[in-house]
């Protein structure tokens, strides 16, 4: 499909539009997903707006549980940090090392070659004003960019997609995983979940078994019975958001066929281009590796996506800390090596930046358990080779005096962060989309 597309009628449009890879929606909301992105924008357009197969695109990686910023981007060079963590501490013949004061865990390998190549921005101390140990929470205030004393209804990247993606193919936000994050709800619903990265039909939202009966009444719709193209295999998910009020012109008879028609021509186009696009790296054979090995196929495949967004979790590490902790972080900077080294083979590694965050950090001193409990802020990543490389911001200080209730206090609000990313990355004003103005952090 090219950047500008001539579209004769609306439903020449439709049939050209990649609207999703397979469907978990209830018909009522897949209804609405498609009609509140599409008829009301793109039916009086005449050509497709920029997308992801021309433009910038942002990987967001979610690093869920609370990840311990202090072992991943360990002050080696503070007695302060050894003498809170007696048990867990890692030593400085051990790790790392960046300087002579900071290094990486053991783990990070992967993430110090792309650190040496220029390609890995290490913010520290990230966090934001009066902090919430709440897993749910704070999630929360992550992924719609809220104070938090307050409560947002779009997410972050939802509020992207509506002041700056009018018009967009719904595929301009994919999200590899069961579930929508919350990030991406907007006013007008757009993005699909793909949970399975192999396999590509349609499912039943309500009992999550496969959908032969769903997706035998869409083709049926088309005049194509399911023989004619069943190839097996079964979907995992795809989730839709929160439904909207459809206004449908003509009968409902045409009103389905369109939906129909959307739904088999997008379903049929994600498995194409995973079918014709392969590999040219090697990942991990974790989940966190398969998803970024779909995206990498889905990116090179020429998907028209803005927004991918990935998860790894497991960070939760209240107990027997150490091996878990390095294991979780050599399957991150394992992945996202090869996920790059995939990205520069394809020849599209100069539109991509990888962006990583946690919902808190880790305590300051280690428990009974040889873990670490809820804290605070902690260190982002952020992976490119536009970026501006390197150490950003300032490491906080963990001399007692320093703290707030055994936490290390944020030295970078993690707003400054998403508006750098929005302004100097995505090419968009920040401020409508995170409510009032932070100062971008300068990452490109």
């Amino acid at each position: 499909m090219k950047n500008e597309i001539t579209l004769q009628t609306r439903r020449e449009f439709l049939r050209r539009t990649v609207l999703t890879s397979a469907l978990s929606w209830t018909v009522p909301t897949f209804l609405a997903n498609t009609f509140s992105a599409l008829q009301a924008d793109a039916a009086d357009r005449a050509t497709q707006i920029t997308t992801g197969k021309d433009s910038t695109i942002l990987v967001v990686l979610q690093m869920a549980g609370g990840n311990d910023g202090l072992n991943t981007v360990i002050p080696y060079g503070s007695d302060d940090y050894y003498k809170s963590r007696p048990r867990i501490g890692i030593k400085a013949d051990q790790l790392i090392k960046i300087n002579d004061q900071i290094g990486l865990n053991p783990g990070l390998k992967g993430f110090k070659d792309l650190y040496d190549q220029g390609s890995l921005a290490i913010v520290q101390g990230v966090g934001y004003p009066n902090p919430n140990r709440s897993h749910f929470r704070s999630t929360e205030i992550w992924q719609t960019a809220s104070d938090s004393e307050k409560f947002e209804k779009y997410g972050w990247i939802g509020r992207y997609f509506d002041n700056a993606c009018s018009g967009a193919d719904p595929t301009v936000g994919v999200n590899i995983g069961r579930q929508m994050p919350q990030s991406f709800a907007a006013k007008t619903p757009k993005g699909v979940s793909v949970d399975n990265p192999q396999n590509y039909r349609f499912i039943n939202s309500e009992d999550g078994t496969t959908g032969q009966t769903m997706e035998q009444s869409f083709r049926e719709l088309n005049g194509q019975s399911m023989e004619e193209e069943n190839s097996g295999g079964s979907i995992a998910g795809i989730s839709g958001m929160a439904p909207t009020r459809a206004k449908s012109r003509g009968s409902v008879m045409d009103f389905l066929e369109r939906t129909a028609m959307d739904a088999q021509m997008s379903s049929d186009e994600i498995r194409a281009i995973s079918a014709r696009t392969d590999n040219k790296a090697v990942y991990p054979g974790s989940q966190l590796g398969n998803s970024l090995k779909l995206v990498a196929k889905l990116i090179g495949g020429g998907l028209p996506t803005r927004i991918f967004y990935v998860s790894q979790g497991g960070y939760d590490t209240h107990t027997n800390q150490v091996g878990t902790h390095q294991r979780l972080l050599q399957d991150l900077g394992d992945s996202v090596k090869a996920f790059t080294d995939d990205l520069k083979a394809q020849g599209n590694m100069q539109r991509v930046m990888v962006m990583t965050f946690s919902e808190f950090g880790r305590r300051v001193a280690d428990n009974a358990n040889s873990g670490t409990d809820h804290g605070a802020a902690a260190p982002m990543f952020v992976i490119g080779p536009k970026i501006r490389a390197g150490l950003l911001g300032q490491y906080p200080s963990l001399a007692p005096a320093d703290l707030f209730q055994g936490d290390i206090k944020y030295t970078v609000d993690f707003r400054s962060v998403y508006a750098g990313v929005l302004e100097s990355w995505l090419r968009t004003r920040s401020e409508p989309i995170l409510g009032r103005k932070f100062q971008p952090l300068p990452l490109v």
